[in-house]
């Protein structure tokens, strides 16, 4: 039987008391209001646990949800910071186009050494730079087509070169560490020119 039962079915049978001279007491009404100091304590330290509980899984949920949002946050600070590096190297790859170009069109007329060695001296200073931040050149003369490092204007044939090969470079390709960032534009041989009869 329950603490309460107990205590209320005494209340019932004896409301009364005899006292050492024979004389009936009362008892006073607020003994009997007053709950027990046990089961006030017990109600109190369930209602406790369940409120750390409940404190516990909040504080670990939050925990949880701060280190989703740090780890979103890093994320996105370090994508951006890769499509910024992009857009820069996109606007600076045909600076370097056009270096090369000129480069080559000095070598070809003649320039004087002098103005040569200067001028490939910058060059190879910019092409440092480059690599520096992991961008790198796609060679394509030679190499098998691949629609994924190469875009091809058009098909010509080639006695040098055989079917689905670059035959020439129009533009070269770069690479920023694993990513493509610009394609090399090709012409891709279609094998040797057929002879005519």
């Amino acid at each position: 039987m329950s603490k309460k039962a107990t205590k209320a079915r005494k209340k019932e049978e004896a409301p009364r008391e005899a006292s050492d001279a024979g004389e009936e007491t009362v008892r006073a009404p607020e003994e009997d209001a007053l709950p027990d100091v046990e089961i006030v304590e017990e109600a109190a330290d369930a209602g406790n646990e369940e409120e750390d509980e409940s404190l516990r899984d909040r504080f670990i949920r939050l925990q949880a949800d701060f280190a989703n949002f740090r780890n979103r946050v890093q994320r996105e600070r370090a994508e951006l910071y890769q499509r910024a590096n992009e857009d820069l190297f996109l606007e600076l790859l045909p600076v370097m186009d056009h270096y090369e170009m000129g480069l080559k069109t000095a070598e070809e007329h003649d320039a004087e050494p002098a103005v040569l060695d200067g001028f490939r001296m910058v060059y190879d200073q910019f092409a440092g730079v480059l690599k520096k931040f992991n961008v790198t050149p796609i060679d394509a003369l030679g190499e098998a087509f691949d629609p994924h490092l190469h875009e091809a204007l058009t098909h010509m044939p080639s006695a040098e070169f055989p079917a689905e090969t670059c035959s020439h470079q129009i533009r070269r390709g770069y690479l920023f560490g694993e990513k493509l960032l610009r394609p090399a534009q090709v012409v891709v041989s279609s094998g040797p020119p057929e002879t005519a009869d």
